[in-house]
Protein backbone atom coordinates (compact mmCIF):
# COMPACT_ATOMS: atom_id res chain seq x y z
CA UNK A 1 0.00 0.00 0.00
CA UNK A 2 1.66 3.38 -1.15
CA UNK A 3 1.06 6.19 1.69
CA UNK A 4 -1.91 8.08 -0.50
CA UNK A 5 -3.81 5.17 -0.52
CA UNK A 6 -3.23 4.45 3.38
CA UNK A 7 -4.01 8.46 4.18
CA UNK A 8 -6.89 9.00 1.17
CA UNK A 9 -8.29 5.62 -0.56
CA UNK A 10 -5.98 7.03 -3.60
CA UNK A 11 -5.68 3.42 -5.81
CA UNK A 12 -3.11 4.56 -7.67
CA UNK A 13 -0.19 6.34 -6.78
CA UNK A 14 -0.44 9.19 -9.48
CA UNK A 15 -1.83 12.84 -8.91
CA UNK A 16 -2.96 15.29 -11.52
CA UNK A 17 -1.52 18.36 -11.15
CA UNK A 18 -4.13 21.45 -10.73
CA UNK A 19 -3.79 23.37 -13.97
CA UNK A 20 -5.30 27.04 -14.08
CA UNK A 21 -6.51 27.90 -17.09
CA UNK A 22 -6.65 24.77 -18.67
CA UNK A 23 -8.92 22.72 -16.65
CA UNK A 24 -12.14 22.39 -14.66
CA UNK A 25 -14.00 20.18 -12.71
CA UNK A 26 -14.05 17.97 -15.73
CA UNK A 27 -10.23 16.72 -15.72
CA UNK A 28 -10.33 15.92 -11.99
CA UNK A 29 -13.18 13.97 -11.80
CA UNK A 30 -11.92 11.37 -14.46
CA UNK A 31 -8.57 11.35 -13.16
CA UNK A 32 -10.68 10.44 -9.61
CA UNK A 33 -12.99 7.75 -11.00
CA UNK A 34 -9.98 5.56 -12.99
CA UNK A 35 -8.36 5.42 -8.76
CA UNK A 36 -5.90 8.32 -8.91
CA UNK A 37 -6.03 11.52 -7.26
CA UNK A 38 -7.60 14.75 -9.20
CA UNK A 39 -6.84 18.07 -8.44
CA UNK A 40 -8.70 21.36 -8.62
CA UNK A 41 -6.89 24.83 -9.52
CA UNK A 42 -8.90 26.86 -6.97
CA UNK A 43 -6.32 30.12 -7.19
CA UNK A 44 -8.36 32.09 -9.55
CA UNK A 45 -11.54 30.94 -8.36
CA UNK A 46 -14.20 33.65 -6.46
CA UNK A 47 -16.05 32.39 -3.71
CA UNK A 48 -19.37 31.57 -5.85
CA UNK A 49 -17.09 29.73 -8.51
CA UNK A 50 -15.24 27.61 -5.76
CA UNK A 51 -18.55 26.73 -3.94
CA UNK A 52 -19.86 25.38 -7.00
CA UNK A 53 -16.70 22.90 -7.30
CA UNK A 54 -16.67 22.10 -3.45
CA UNK A 55 -20.54 21.17 -3.83
CA UNK A 56 -19.72 18.48 -6.95
CA UNK A 57 -16.88 17.01 -5.04
CA UNK A 58 -18.85 16.73 -2.28
CA UNK A 59 -21.22 14.23 -3.80
CA UNK A 60 -17.96 11.98 -4.80
CA UNK A 61 -16.67 9.00 -3.68
CA UNK A 62 -13.37 9.74 -4.13
CA UNK A 63 -11.36 12.87 -3.12
CA UNK A 64 -10.41 15.60 -4.92
CA UNK A 65 -7.20 17.57 -4.04
CA UNK A 66 -8.14 21.31 -3.63
CA UNK A 67 -4.83 23.32 -4.63
CA UNK A 68 -4.30 26.87 -3.48
CA UNK A 69 -1.29 29.72 -3.92
CA UNK A 70 0.12 31.06 -0.45
CA UNK A 71 2.40 34.05 -2.39
CA UNK A 72 2.54 36.93 -0.54
CA UNK A 73 0.46 39.92 -2.52
CA UNK A 74 2.48 42.20 -4.18
CA UNK A 75 0.98 45.46 -4.07
CA UNK A 76 -0.20 47.14 -7.88
CA UNK A 77 3.17 49.03 -8.48
CA UNK A 78 1.60 51.99 -11.15
CA UNK A 79 5.20 52.70 -12.36
CA UNK A 80 5.87 48.88 -13.63
CA UNK A 81 2.34 49.25 -14.96
CA UNK A 82 3.27 52.12 -17.29
CA UNK A 83 6.51 50.03 -18.01
CA UNK A 84 5.03 47.04 -18.86
CA UNK A 85 1.92 48.93 -20.57
CA UNK A 86 4.88 50.80 -23.08
CA UNK A 87 5.98 47.58 -23.88
CA UNK A 88 3.20 45.86 -25.12
CA UNK A 89 1.66 49.50 -26.59
CA UNK A 90 3.21 48.42 -30.48
CA UNK A 91 1.54 45.05 -29.98
CA UNK A 92 -1.43 46.69 -29.52
CA UNK A 93 -1.29 48.90 -32.08
CA UNK A 94 -0.78 45.90 -34.35
CA UNK A 95 -3.87 44.45 -33.90
CA UNK A 96 -5.69 47.35 -33.78
CA UNK A 97 -7.45 47.21 -30.19
CA UNK A 98 -7.59 49.48 -27.66
CA UNK A 99 -5.39 48.89 -24.08
CA UNK A 100 -7.83 48.57 -21.15
CA UNK A 101 -7.30 50.47 -18.22
CA UNK A 102 -5.31 48.91 -15.60
CA UNK A 103 -7.52 46.30 -13.27
CA UNK A 104 -7.12 44.16 -10.57
CA UNK A 105 -9.64 42.08 -11.63
CA UNK A 106 -9.05 37.99 -11.98
CA UNK A 107 -5.61 37.64 -10.12
CA UNK A 108 -4.61 34.85 -9.03
CA UNK A 109 -5.00 35.74 -5.11
CA UNK A 110 -3.64 33.42 -1.84
CA UNK A 111 -5.72 31.34 0.52
CA UNK A 112 -6.78 33.96 2.76
CA UNK A 113 -9.29 33.00 6.31
CA UNK A 114 -12.58 33.95 3.93
CA UNK A 115 -11.54 31.08 2.05
CA UNK A 116 -10.50 28.54 4.72
CA UNK A 117 -14.37 29.60 6.37
CA UNK A 118 -16.22 28.30 2.99
CA UNK A 119 -13.66 25.13 2.34
CA UNK A 120 -14.06 24.22 5.83
CA UNK A 121 -18.13 23.78 5.95
CA UNK A 122 -16.66 20.73 3.22
CA UNK A 123 -13.97 19.74 5.22
CA UNK A 124 -11.86 18.21 2.10
CA UNK A 125 -9.68 15.48 2.26
CA UNK A 126 -6.54 16.64 0.53
CA UNK A 127 -5.34 19.82 0.05
CA UNK A 128 -1.67 20.85 -1.92
CA UNK A 129 0.12 24.13 -1.47
CA UNK A 130 2.24 26.27 -3.82
CA UNK A 131 4.79 28.98 -2.70
CA UNK A 132 4.68 27.75 0.64
CA UNK A 133 1.88 27.05 3.13
CA UNK A 134 -0.55 29.00 4.71
CA UNK A 135 -0.79 31.24 7.45
CA UNK A 136 0.42 28.75 10.50
CA UNK A 137 -3.72 29.44 12.37
CA UNK A 138 -4.91 29.02 8.55
CA UNK A 139 -2.85 25.92 8.56
CA UNK A 140 -4.01 24.81 12.16
CA UNK A 141 -7.70 24.84 11.39
CA UNK A 142 -7.46 22.91 8.11
CA UNK A 143 -5.60 20.02 9.65
CA UNK A 144 -7.99 20.23 12.49
CA UNK A 145 -10.66 18.77 10.40
CA UNK A 146 -8.65 15.88 9.01
CA UNK A 147 -6.87 17.24 5.94
CA UNK A 148 -3.91 15.82 4.62
CA UNK A 149 -1.46 18.73 3.25
CA UNK A 150 0.29 18.74 0.12
CA UNK A 151 2.68 21.43 -0.82
CA UNK A 152 5.29 22.19 -3.82
CA UNK A 153 9.45 22.05 -3.07
CA UNK A 154 11.78 23.09 -5.70
CA UNK A 155 15.01 22.96 -3.08
CA UNK A 156 15.80 20.57 -0.03
CA UNK A 157 15.96 23.43 2.15
CA UNK A 158 12.15 23.97 1.17
CA UNK A 159 11.43 20.59 1.30
CA UNK A 160 12.89 21.05 5.03
CA UNK A 161 10.98 23.96 5.70
CA UNK A 162 7.92 22.86 4.35
CA UNK A 163 8.25 19.32 6.72
CA UNK A 164 8.79 21.66 9.72
CA UNK A 165 5.88 23.60 9.02
CA UNK A 166 3.32 20.93 8.53
CA UNK A 167 3.44 19.34 5.55
CA UNK A 168 2.26 15.76 4.94
CA UNK A 169 3.47 15.08 1.71
CA UNK A 170 6.72 17.47 0.36
CA UNK A 171 5.54 17.41 -3.84
CA UNK A 172 9.93 17.80 -5.29
CA UNK A 173 8.60 19.88 -8.39
CA UNK A 174 11.87 19.53 -10.55
CA UNK A 175 12.88 21.86 -13.40
CA UNK A 176 11.52 19.91 -15.95
CA UNK A 177 7.81 20.78 -15.19
CA UNK A 178 5.95 22.76 -16.54
CA UNK A 179 3.97 25.89 -15.43
CA UNK A 180 4.93 28.01 -12.26
CA UNK A 181 7.76 27.11 -10.37
CA UNK A 182 6.75 26.65 -6.73
CA UNK A 183 9.80 28.44 -4.94
CA UNK A 184 9.16 30.48 -2.12
CA UNK A 185 12.53 30.67 0.03
CA UNK A 186 14.70 32.14 -2.62
CA UNK A 187 14.06 33.58 -6.19
CA UNK A 188 17.42 32.67 -7.36
CA UNK A 189 16.77 29.66 -10.19
CA UNK A 190 20.08 28.62 -10.42
CA UNK A 191 20.04 26.06 -7.46
CA UNK A 192 16.78 24.07 -9.13
CA UNK A 193 17.73 20.55 -9.60
CA UNK A 194 16.20 18.00 -12.08
CA UNK A 195 12.61 15.93 -10.78
CA UNK A 196 14.77 12.47 -10.10
CA UNK A 197 18.12 14.27 -8.60
CA UNK A 198 15.93 16.56 -5.97
CA UNK A 199 13.51 13.85 -5.26
CA UNK A 200 16.32 11.87 -4.08
CA UNK A 201 18.00 14.76 -1.95
CA UNK A 202 14.52 14.91 -0.28
CA UNK A 203 14.05 11.55 0.61
CA UNK A 204 17.17 11.61 2.04
CA UNK A 205 17.27 14.37 4.52
CA UNK A 206 12.86 14.02 4.72
CA UNK A 207 10.57 12.06 6.72
CA UNK A 208 7.17 12.58 5.09
CA UNK A 209 6.84 11.19 1.68
CA UNK A 210 8.09 12.37 -0.97
CA UNK A 211 5.97 13.11 -4.38
CA UNK A 212 7.43 13.59 -7.72
CA UNK A 213 6.73 16.26 -10.05
CA UNK A 214 8.14 17.09 -13.69
CA UNK A 215 9.79 15.13 -16.81
CA UNK A 216 7.00 12.85 -16.87
CA UNK A 217 6.37 11.51 -20.33
CA UNK A 218 5.33 7.92 -19.70
CA UNK A 219 5.80 4.68 -17.62
CA UNK A 220 9.92 4.47 -17.63
CA UNK A 221 9.80 7.96 -16.10
CA UNK A 222 7.80 6.91 -13.17
CA UNK A 223 9.49 3.98 -12.81
CA UNK A 224 12.98 5.74 -12.75
CA UNK A 225 11.59 8.53 -10.02
CA UNK A 226 9.76 5.57 -7.85
CA UNK A 227 13.68 3.99 -8.07
CA UNK A 228 14.57 7.67 -6.57
CA UNK A 229 12.51 7.16 -3.35
CA UNK A 230 9.40 8.86 -4.56
CA UNK A 231 6.11 7.27 -3.30
CA UNK A 232 3.62 8.44 -5.77
CA UNK A 233 4.05 10.98 -9.17
CA UNK A 234 2.36 14.44 -10.18
CA UNK A 235 1.79 14.53 -14.02
CA UNK A 236 0.28 18.16 -15.12
CA UNK A 237 1.27 18.23 -19.40
CA UNK A 238 0.75 14.41 -20.05
CA UNK A 239 -2.84 15.83 -19.32
CA UNK A 240 -3.34 18.82 -21.37
CA UNK A 241 -4.09 16.84 -24.36
CA UNK A 242 -7.06 14.91 -23.02
CA UNK A 243 -10.32 15.71 -24.46
CA UNK A 244 -11.53 16.15 -20.26
CA UNK A 245 -8.71 19.39 -20.56
CA UNK A 246 -10.43 23.13 -21.39
CA UNK A 247 -6.91 23.36 -23.25
CA UNK A 248 -7.22 26.08 -25.93
CA UNK A 249 -6.74 25.22 -29.35
CA UNK A 250 -3.47 27.49 -29.97
CA UNK A 251 -2.04 25.39 -27.27
CA UNK A 252 -2.88 22.16 -28.14
CA UNK A 253 -1.63 22.81 -31.85
CA UNK A 254 1.67 24.25 -29.92
CA UNK A 255 2.09 20.84 -27.93
CA UNK A 256 1.76 19.05 -31.20
CA UNK A 257 4.89 20.30 -32.83
CA UNK A 258 7.70 18.23 -32.75
CA UNK A 259 10.76 20.33 -31.18
CA UNK A 260 9.29 23.36 -30.30
CA UNK A 261 11.65 24.87 -27.72
CA UNK A 262 10.67 25.57 -24.32
CA UNK A 263 12.20 28.09 -21.58
CA UNK A 264 11.52 29.36 -17.87
CA UNK A 265 10.13 33.03 -18.43
CA UNK A 266 8.29 35.58 -15.94
CA UNK A 267 6.51 37.22 -19.14
CA UNK A 268 2.94 36.09 -18.57
CA UNK A 269 2.64 36.65 -14.59
CA UNK A 270 5.79 38.10 -13.20
CA UNK A 271 6.68 35.13 -12.21
CA UNK A 272 9.04 32.21 -13.67
CA UNK A 273 7.37 29.28 -15.00
CA UNK A 274 7.85 26.90 -18.18
CA UNK A 275 5.73 27.03 -20.85
CA UNK A 276 6.77 26.62 -24.93
CA UNK A 277 8.27 29.86 -26.54
CA UNK A 278 6.40 31.95 -28.49
CA UNK A 279 6.57 35.32 -30.35
CA UNK A 280 6.73 37.22 -26.93
CA UNK A 281 8.74 35.10 -25.27
CA UNK A 282 11.50 35.10 -28.14
CA UNK A 283 11.27 39.12 -28.79
CA UNK A 284 11.36 40.34 -25.05
CA UNK A 285 12.40 37.78 -22.66
CA UNK A 286 12.11 35.31 -21.77
CA UNK A 287 13.55 36.61 -18.30
CA UNK A 288 12.69 40.28 -18.13
CA UNK A 289 12.60 43.04 -15.88
CA UNK A 290 9.63 44.50 -17.57
CA UNK A 291 6.89 42.53 -15.92
CA UNK A 292 5.13 44.07 -12.52
CA UNK A 293 5.46 41.70 -9.95
CA UNK A 294 3.01 38.67 -9.80
CA UNK A 295 0.28 38.29 -10.10
CA UNK A 296 -0.68 41.96 -12.37
CA UNK A 297 1.46 41.23 -15.39
CA UNK A 298 -1.05 39.14 -16.87
CA UNK A 299 -3.77 41.62 -16.66
CA UNK A 300 -2.56 43.51 -19.68
CA UNK A 301 -1.41 40.68 -21.81
CA UNK A 302 -5.36 39.16 -21.41
CA UNK A 303 -6.53 41.60 -24.39
CA UNK A 304 -3.65 40.69 -26.75
CA UNK A 305 -3.93 37.06 -26.05
CA UNK A 306 -7.72 36.88 -27.10
CA UNK A 307 -6.84 38.77 -30.07
CA UNK A 308 -4.29 36.38 -31.46
CA UNK A 309 -6.01 33.75 -30.30
CA UNK A 310 -9.04 34.61 -32.37
CA UNK A 311 -6.73 34.86 -35.46
CA UNK A 312 -5.17 31.05 -34.46
CA UNK A 313 -2.04 32.50 -33.02
CA UNK A 314 -0.68 31.96 -30.19
CA UNK A 315 2.15 34.95 -29.73
CA UNK A 316 0.66 36.19 -26.70
CA UNK A 317 -0.96 33.03 -24.99
CA UNK A 318 1.13 31.61 -21.91
CA UNK A 319 2.11 27.48 -23.16
CA UNK A 320 2.92 25.86 -20.40
CA UNK A 321 4.10 22.68 -20.76
CA UNK A 322 6.98 20.19 -18.97
CA UNK A 323 9.61 18.89 -20.63
CA UNK A 324 7.78 16.36 -22.89
CA UNK A 325 4.83 17.46 -24.20
CA UNK A 326 2.45 15.35 -26.43
CA UNK A 327 3.29 12.00 -25.36
CA UNK A 328 -0.36 11.15 -24.46
CA UNK A 329 -2.03 12.88 -27.88
CA UNK A 330 -5.09 10.95 -28.37
CA UNK A 331 -5.78 9.61 -24.88
CA UNK A 332 -8.30 10.60 -22.37
CA UNK A 333 -7.54 10.99 -19.16
CA UNK A 334 -8.36 7.08 -17.44
CA UNK A 335 -5.94 5.72 -19.66
CA UNK A 336 -3.41 8.80 -18.99
CA UNK A 337 -3.81 7.79 -15.54
CA UNK A 338 -3.72 3.93 -16.01
CA UNK A 339 -0.59 4.11 -18.08
CA UNK A 340 1.19 6.03 -16.00
CA UNK A 341 0.88 4.03 -12.77
CA UNK A 342 1.23 0.81 -14.97
CA UNK A 343 -2.19 -0.84 -14.70
CA UNK A 344 -3.13 -0.72 -18.68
Amino acid sequence: MHPLQAIAGIELPVIQAPMAGVQDEALAIAVANAGGLGSMPCAMLGPERLEVALQRFATLPRPINLNFFCHTMAAPDPARERRWRQALAPYYAELGIAMPEPTTAGARRPIDAATVDLIEHYRPRILSFHFGLPAPELLQRIKAWGATVLASATTPDEGQWLQRNGADFVIAQGIEAGGHRGHFLADDLSGQRPTAELVAALVSTLTVPVIAAGGIGGRADVEALHAAGACAVQAGTAYLLCPEATTGAVHRAALRQAGRDAAITNLFSGRPARGLVNRLIRELGPMSDLPPPFPWASQALAPLRAAAEARDHDDFTPLWAGSQPGGFDGLDAAAVTRMLAGVE
